[in-house]
């Protein structure tokens, strides 16, 4: 039942307009039981609510009548959502991701899409992103893991311990670790936890038993999460920086930091720089480039095998 009391009317009315709906007087006033006037009256109060909103935060917002959808609705008078541009960029970006079940993602679409985009406008972004969104196909571990992923940054963020159950690629046998979370990253398609293990034998379980870099986990795999009632502490000169390390991981295979040199003898520069952001071009002969680039791990060698003869490795 709705409720009939002034706050409660204010109250529905405001949350209608700050969704991009629009509120037709006369309807809302049959839906309260009141007349238009005081439909009229709550809209002015809202009006004068927004007023003061402009003064603490910036954002300029006001209430309009908008004849040719009869009604009023709530206009961003000055930028502070996304643009129509921007939102149709990331939800392409979104799409091409794949990292969700296709019900997660034509749920975060539709949401996106409607508290960004202003009413008539909305038709078009959908129209724009439709064939993608008809022909989606999600990844085949099929799994939702966004409540996890929340958990998982919670412990990052109050540096707690986490316990998991994960199931690797090779093997069926899941591995139970005890670990210090540090930082969410995505990548090719997924989302991974990086984080140190605690009480391991890393000569026995590591390939490389002195790595002082965290193990990457794919989120997915995680099979069971406890967040741990307890506290880890590292000092802050030792502190795990995911945007350095990203620059330097390839396709998320941990391992030894190394430097690789090559030639690289195709068409484009930018798209190996791009790949590899820490890449320096040290010469250039007949048409060919001599690059350096520091790397952790073996992801880059899968690079490398991936550019064929286009492609030759001086040094590793």
């Amino acid at each position: 039942m709705m409720q009939k009391d002034k706050t409660g009317r204010i109250l529905y009315l405001y949350d209608k307009l700050m969704c991009g709906e629009v509120i037709d007087k006369a309807q809302a006033a049959q839906k309260f039981g009141v007349n238009q006037k005081s439909i009229q009256r709550d809209i002015e109060d809202i009006r004068a609510h927004l007023c003061e909103c402009k003064a603490e935060d910036g954002a300029e917002r006001e209430i309009i009548y908008e004849r040719k959808y009869h009604g009023y609705r709530l206009k961003q008078t000055k930028q502070t959502a996304l643009s129509n541009a921007e939102i149709l960029a990331i939800t392409k970006i979104v799409l091409d991701s794949r990292a969700f079940t296709k019900e997660e993602m034509m749920s975060l679409l539709e949401r996106l899409v409607a508290c960004c985009v202003p009413m008539e406008n909305r038709k078009l972004v959908n129209e724009l992103i439709s064939n993608e969104k008809f022909h989606y196909i999600p990844l085949h571990h099929g799994k939702i893991f966004i409540d996890k992923m929340w958990e998982i940054g919670q412990a990052i963020h109050e540096s707690r311990y986490i316990e998991i159950v994960y199931r690797k690629i090779k093997g069926t046998e899941p591995v139970r670790r005890i670990v210090q979370p540090q930082a969410i990253m995505f990548s090719e398609f997924y989302f991974y936890l990086a984080a140190y293990i605690d009480n391991i034998d890393k000569e026995k379980e590591f390939h490389v038993a002195n790595d002082i870099f965290p193990t990457i986990y794919r989120i997915d795999r995680i099979q069971e999460l406890k967040i741990l009632d307890r506290q880890f502490k590292i000092p802050y000169k030792n502190r795990f920086e995911e945007g350095e390390y990203r620059k330097r991981i390839q396709f998320m295979f941990g391992g030894r930091l190394q430097k690789t040199t090559f030639w690289y003898k195709g068409q484009s520069l930018e798209a190996v720089l791009d790949r590899l952001p820490t890449a320096k071009v040290l010469a250039e002969e007949d048409g060919k480039y001599l690059i350096s680039a520091e790397t952790f791990g073996t992801g880059i060698d899968m690079w490398l095998r991936s550019q064929g003869e286009l492609v030759e490795v001086v040094k590793k």
